[in-house]
């Protein structure tokens, strides 16, 4: 690469970095290109990206970003999984090594918190944010059928008893 594409590599990785609220770093030694592939898809689908830059670079991109505790993780073969959702990434990064055993997962960063590979599995374990949305909109709704079962039953329990006194009363 010559000079000036490593200073444009640079700085889009910087603003990348800065736009993130979540950084895996991983070891993918050994992965073929289809699986690569399928990562990058994976990542895709789920609302992260993946990518994998020369160490140096990514390492000079990181400086002035909150994901600068990831600086010491880039030695060897790394590839950097990121993502707004704090928690697409994780799980794009967890559900790809529980698959493919040559691809482990080093750490990351959340904002200014480091995270250990113990931290990133903790984040994939927590639900999304689409998930979140959906739990929240159950509860809201859960009570105001329960209230609307409440008011219609005393209802239908009076006119069951009418109805047993008139029926009663032919008798």
């Amino acid at each position: 690469m010559d000079r000036a594409a490593k200073k444009e590599l640079v700085s889009t990785l910087n603003g990348v970095f800065k736009a993130s609220n979540v950084v895996v770093v991983a070891h993918y030694a050994g992965l073929t290109v289809a699986q690569m592939q399928n990562l990058r898809k994976q990542a895709r689908l789920a609302g992260a990206s993946v990518k994998v830059a020369k160490n140096r670079l990514a390492k000079i991109a990181l400086e002035g970003t909150d994901a600068v505790s990831v600086a010491p993780l880039l030695k060897g073969p790394t590839v950097i999984t990121y993502s707004t959702d704090p928690v697409a990434a994780p799980k794009v990064a967890n559900d790809f090594a529980k698959a493919n055993e040559k691809f482990v997962i080093l750490g990351g960063a959340m904002g200014t918190t480091a995270l250990n590979p113990d931290g990133v599995k903790a984040l994939a374990s927590l639900p999304s944010l689409d998930e979140l949305r959906a739990k929240i909109v159950g509860l809201i709704q859960a009570p105001a059928t329960k209230i609307a079962q409440l008011v219609s039953a005393p209802a239908s329990k009076v006119a069951r008893v009418v109805q047993a006194y008139a029926s009663k009363s032919d008798a």
